[in-house]
């Protein structure tokens, strides 16, 4: 989906709340043995004597979900969000019965001074349950394009 908003109208302190997901324990394990094939995403009984004490998401499922839920719902950038880099932290396990959710705040706007069509946004994302918990801390530069020349 094609979004709305380029560099010149992003400003510091801009907010934007993503519409949801809900997890169930199906599409982790499905995830899991794809792309993270680990007994704490495999597997619930096996997962209760790991680190997860139960049945977890993989963080890369959890942030292919930010990625899913930014894009359609939570970032309406006008050529697609294209990141450049960023940091990623997972404080909490997302587990099966979670419903997320993305919360996202502009940091800082840096038009490009080589490229004048573009510039760079760092944003910070929380990805949060149901309950407000933080699943997800994302902090990323992307790739904005400035509002083309009428």
């Amino acid at each position: 989906m094609a979004g709305t908003l380029y560099l010149e109208d992003l400003a510091p302190g801009a907010r934007f709340t993503s519409a949801e997901h809900a997890l169930d324990a199906a599409q982790i394990v499905d995830f899991a043995k794809r792309f993270d094939p680990q007994p704490f995403h495999l597997d619930a009984e096996a997962a209760k004597s790991t680190f997860f004490q139960g049945l977890a998401a993989s963080g890369w499922h959890t942030a292919a979900i930010t990625m899913r839920l930014l894009v359609e719902s939570g970032l309406p950038l006008a050529d697609g969000v294209i990141g450049s880099g960023g940091e990623i932290q997972w404080p909490r396990p997302t587990r099966p019965g979670d419903v997320l959710h993305v919360e996202s705040e502009v940091v800082e706007v840096i038009p490009s001074r080589s490229r004048p069509e573009r510039g760079m946004v760092v944003v910070k994302s929380e990805t949060l349950n149901q309950h407000g918990e933080v699943c997800q801390r994302l902090t990323t530069k992307l790739v904005v394009s400035r509002r083309p020349a009428s």
